[in-house]
């Protein structure tokens, strides 16, 4: 059975399938051909963290594919109270065609996968969001026309979107540069899959060396949920790893930029420069939507 825990469980040829669909099931949606993909089908959906884009673009999609989504928040569920992740993993099998978790560990992911009978799709966890990067690569393609060949830049914390972009452009035939203060690099597993990659991966304290020619400069919040306490630390420490027009100078002059959203202007990015991108920003949004549609028709038809 295949699930998507994490990308570096996916092969290059799994990611372009599932962004071709996304672009078919895009295409269908904007043209009114409705299809039931998914229909008779439920998607439970697990929620530890709080959830904007995550929470509607599964149950929009999974109405859309003519199935139905089950919002399950932890604190809803007996898993909120001490039930095993095991058990939890063998009941909801009994009663649904698929799950979605965003919760905080991987480890609690991984053990639905190894314990259920159904598809499990990450949501978001501390280590990785898989589905946004989908997303990600579908909106640089759509603007830039491919993939393969591109630099992608990512300025900012080495959390779980520095671990999925660097494993999704690698896989993607792209190159891609970081930036990150020390102590908050990309996990170790993630480094060791770049050395597959040689030259395609490189790693840098200053933000404006790792933007040098990127053809996408991405960029995400200094504290993630969950970190809320180290808000003043990290503030400092991110001090200058900021998305700005100093930096953007060092890009190539036609350069995406995108975000996961939400943004804190002034912070990892200015208000200047994400108004000026803002129609790429809401497209990379909006195909959460089309991404993650695809991925459930691609585990769960």
């Amino acid at each position: 059975m295949k699930h998507l825990l994490k990308l570096l469980d996916w092969s290059s040829e799994d990611i372009q399938e599932v962004l071709n669909l996304a672009d078919q099931l895009k295409y269908e949606q904007k043209h009114g051909i409705a299809k039931n993909y998914l229909g008779g089908k439920t998607l439970g959906m697990i929620f530890e963290k709080a959830s904007t884009r995550t929470r509607v673009s599964f149950e929009v999609g999974m109405f859309q594919l003519g199935g139905k989504a089950l919002f399950l928040s932890s604190s809803d569920l007996q898993i909120g109270r001490g039930e095993p992740v095991q058990d939890t993993a063998r009941v909801l099998s009994r009663y649904l065609d698929g799950i979605m978790i965003r919760t905080f560990k991987q480890e609690e992911v991984e053990a639905l996968a190894e314990y259920g009978s159904i598809p499990i799709i990450n949501g978001l966890t501390d280590f990785c969001h898989p589905c946004q990067v989908l997303a990600d690569l579908m909106t640089i393609r759509e603007r830039k026309g491919k993939l393969a060949g591109l630099k992608m830049c990512f300025i900012g914390d080495g959390n779980n979107m520095m671990n999925s972009l660097i494993v999704g452009a690698l896989k993607s035939g792209m190159s891609i540069s970081v930036a990150c203060p020390e102590g908050y690099e990309p996990d170790g597993s993630v480094l060791d899959f770049t050395k597959e990659y040689g030259d395609k991966f490189a790693m840098f304290r200053t933000p404006i060396e790792a933007a040098k020619d990127a053809d996408v400069v991405i960029t995400d919040v200094w504290a993630s949920m969950g970190q809320e306490s180290e808000a003043l630390e990290r503030a400092k420490a991110f001090d200058g790893y900021q998305i700005n027009d100093e930096l953007m100078t060092a890009a190539k002059t036609d350069a995406m930029v995108l975000h996961c959203l939400p943004a804190h202007r002034g912070e990892e990015i200015t208000a200047e420069v994400f108004e000026a991108h803002a129609d790429e920003i809401f497209d990379e949004a909006e195909n959460r939507l089309h991404a993650q549609k695809a991925v459930m028709v691609y585990l769960m038809k």
